[in-house]
């Protein structure tokens, strides 16, 4: 067996549900239909140099660069969940791990060949609990590591937003949160869980104009734009209502005779 410190980038994938699916679809269609989305993943994983750690509801992956890291956890979003209809979280942390290399007999007994150990694992862990379905989380260190370093494998639009200070259990000081994505629903700040509270933070991500999509351009637009019409329809069709429709002209002359008697 051999230890060495490293400062990787660590990635959580995980499954939410899975066990839900097992229970639906029974062991052997969930069986090999969790095997299609690993090969999916692990296709992912060698395109962006990331390495297996561990296999469970997801994944644990490690990466040399950190801009690896989120460029892969983008594009599985993108593209994997279409796939398998299968609802994926993806937390990352930056930071420094022993590095376990097991001895070849504890493998062939069934023991992982590199294992990761120290509060960098915990830390991914528990970014990658609060993120929403579809959405990737990552740590300040994570994000400045990555900050204006983004490359052609980088989805177009992508944008990074600050979503709030953390308290992770069983970690001393509170985090900087980050969200990437393309659209501005995977950006939102989560809430509190069981093992990690919200401090602060923004209540809402709001997008741009330089960033919005059309999709995004439209929903702003609708809104503000039925405003202005039911504003000028009052303008047009108001007073013809306040001298022909009985209440309207009731209500009006009241409110007329209130202000005169001032």
């Amino acid at each position: 067996m051999q230890i060495k410190t490293r400062k990787l980038t660590i990635v959580l994938l995980d499954l939410i549900g899975s066990t839900a699916f097992v229970q639906k679809a029974g062991h052997l269609k969930a069986a090999k239909w969790l095997q299609y989305h690993d090969r999916l993943t692990r296709s992912l994983m060698f395109k962006f140099s990331g390495r297996e750690i561990d296999r469970s509801d997801g994944f644990l992956i490690s990466f040399e660069q950190p801009i690896n890291a989120v460029n892969f956890a983008l594009h599985y979003q993108m593209t994997i969940p279409d796939k398998t209809r299968l609802n994926t979280r993806i937390g990352i942390h930056l930071g420094t791990v022993a590095e376990v290399r097991q001895h070849e007999l504890n493998v062939v007994i069934g023991a992982k060949p590199i294992e990761l150990e120290g509060i960098a694992k915990n830390v991914a862990a528990r970014v990658m609990s609060i993120c929403g379905p579809g959405q990737v989380l990552l740590t300040a260190e994570a994000f400045l590591a990555v900050k204006n370093k983004t490359n052609y494998l980088t989805p177009k639009n992508t944008r990074f937003s600050q979503v709030g200070l953390y308290k992770f259990k069983g970690v001393k000081s509170a985090r900087v949160v980050y969200a990437v994505g393309s659209s501005i629903q995977s950006l939102q700040p989560p809430p509190s869980s069981e093992k990690v509270k919200r401090i602060g933070g923004p209540k809402k991500i709001k997008s741009h104009a330089r960033d919005r999509k059309l999709k995004e351009w439209i929903w702003w637009i609708l809104p503000r734009w039925a405003l202005i019409n039911a504003i000028y329809i009052m303008y047009v069709i108001g007073p013809w209502v306040c001298r022909n429709w009985p209440p309207a002209r009731f209500v009006s002359e009241i409110i007329t005779r209130i202000f005169n008697a001032r």
